[in-house]
């Protein structure tokens, strides 16, 4: 695809290595190509290379950024913490470099571990051991290999829609998907896992889960906008919480697991597995569960792009459009998610928290993303890191969860307040009525949130009660598509 190149136009001489050295450009300079704000305007657009020893550091704080809630949905969700890591930077990485070689420009995102898959991890998890994955402790490899199944689909399902959008534009799938379904099953993701989060609580130490999920919101609330500690709350409720139960319940705690670890480990990789009695109930629980990613993808690229614009007029650079790349987004995004599928990681999600991080320091450089994944895929080798995460108190992580996944469930909802969705219209009503008092209602009620209507030979324990209200309010929407009812 032909694009315009992202160097500056008649650049002076002295601006001839701008792509490999920090913007800084002063009002007074008589050799810049456009006149920049008052002061100094730093920053590194995509296509900037920093100097080496910024470049590790800038990978180390996108590495901070991303860790904590990549490696909590691994732990949540009984993956392997080393494995998540590993194909975490794998995914970056290739992301990037085909962005670079089909566009000729980077995408910066970063490919972490996304929350909008974990009741149907859980749902499988449950029916196929009969209980909930204990927290950072791995699950059988043939649980996470059926899961895996759900996970390819997922990343096939994304390039599919992807190249669909590239033919066909973002509106015409806005149509199938609007945000009243997307908004609601995102909702009920979150709100569907309520009871889960409110037993871990219930069944350890509920004054350190409490202290703990009350942390972490005064975290939230009290640090945002502070600069780089502002970006991490979850991480410090975490650290707060595990001191707090150190304290309160000594038993709580232990380093049997840390000490059991050797420092260097290779991940374990598992592969996908595309036969037996829960596989079909796992790709269709799983891959539905991309309908809640696609908007958030989008909305990233959005927001990533605006920004890196800005920098780019400050600076009197090329802009670089990078929001006429939405259907090849989400091409990126699914094979991102194919390679988790394949390797054993969590599928995956481009995150908001390290575009955050961006927009903050105007570092936007893809190569310095690239050195994120780099040290990503270096973390997933210490083997003790898994053991840190095992020894975590169930107190702990149950008040994280509370709030985790209270605000996937609030993010729905938000989805929805920003397209201004009416809730006067009969047909919105409907729609998410249904998705709501299926999703939530059935992911509750019944035993690992399947409904008890078996299909032999498809889904012998039921169906996945998240994953059919998602299709419920898909279908519903297309005959509302079909049979247009008056305004």
């Amino acid at each position: 695809m032909a694009t315009k190149s992202s160097k500056p136009k008649k650049a002076a001489p002295a601006k001839a290595k701008a792509m490999n050295q920090p913007i800084v450009q002063k009002q007074v300079e008589a050799r810049a190509t456009r006149t920049a704000p008052q002061g100094q305007v730093m920053g590194y657009l995509p296509n900037d290379t920093p100097p080496s020893g910024q470049l590790i550091l800038l990978g180390f704080q996108h590495v901070l950024t991303m860790f904590p809630a990549t490696v909590l949905v691994a732990a949540i969700c009984g993956f392997h913490v080393g494995t998540v890591l590993t194909v975490s930077g794998v995914g970056t990485i290739v992301a990037l470099l085909l962005a670079k070689w089909k566009i000729g420009k980077f995408i910066p995102l970063f490919y972490g571990s996304s929350f909008s898959y974990i009741a149907a991890y859980l749902a499988i998890a449950q029916q196929m051991t009969g209980s909930l994955p204990q927290f950072g402790v791995p699950l059988p490899d043939e649980v996470i290999s059926t899961i895996q199944a759900g996970i390819v689909v997922t990343g096939l399902l994304n390039i599919i829609i992807g190249l669909i959008i590239r033919a066909i534009g973002k509106d015409k799938i806005d149509l199938v998907l609007p945000p009243i379904v997307t908004g609601s099953v995102a909702a009920i993701i979150g709100f569907g896992l309520a009871f889960a989060a409110l037993g871990q609580m219930a069944s350890a130490n509920f004054l350190v889960a409490l202290i703990t999920l009350l942390l972490t919101v005064l975290f939230s609330v009290y640090l945002q906008n502070r600069g780089f500690i502002g970006m991490v709350p979850v991480l410090l409720g975490a650290v707060a919480g595990y001191i707090i139960s150190a304290l309160i319940d000594p038993g709580s705690v232990s380093f049997a697991a840390v000490a059991s670890q050797a420092w260097f480990a290779v991940p374990h990789f598992t592969f996908p597995a595309f036969s037996g009695a829960l596989v079909a109930t796992a790709i269709f629980s799983v891959s539905i569960m991309a309908i809640a990613t696609i908007p958030e993808s989008t909305a990233h690229l959005y927001q990533i792009s605006l920004y890196v614009d800005r920098l780019a007029e400050d600076t009197g650079r090329e802009k670089y459009g990078l929001d006429k790349y939405i259907g090849f987004n989400l091409v990126l995004d699914g094979i991102d998610d194919t390679l988790k599928g394949l390797l054993g990681a969590t599928a995956g999600t481009n995150y908001g928290e390290n575009n955050s991080l961006m927009a903050i320091t105007r570092n936007y450089s893809g190569p310095a993303l690239i050195s994120a994944g780099v040290i990503a895929i270096l973390l997933g080798f210490v083997g003790k890191l898994a053991g840190l995460v095992q020894s975590v108190p169930l107190a702990v992580s149950g008040g994280l969860a509370i709030y985790l996944f209270g605000v996937i469930g609030m993010q729905g909802i938000a989805l929805m307040q920003e397209h201004k969705v009416s809730m006067f219209d009969p047909r919105n009503l409907a729609i998410g009525a249904i998705i709501m008092i299926v999703g939530i209602g059935g992911n509750i009620g019944y035993p690992g949130g399947f409904i008890p209507v078996s299909v032999p030979g498809i889904f012998p324990s039921g169906l996945p009660a998240i994953a059919t209200a998602a299709v419920l309010g898909i279908l519903l929407n297309a005959v509302f598509l079909i049979f247009k009812p008056q305004k």
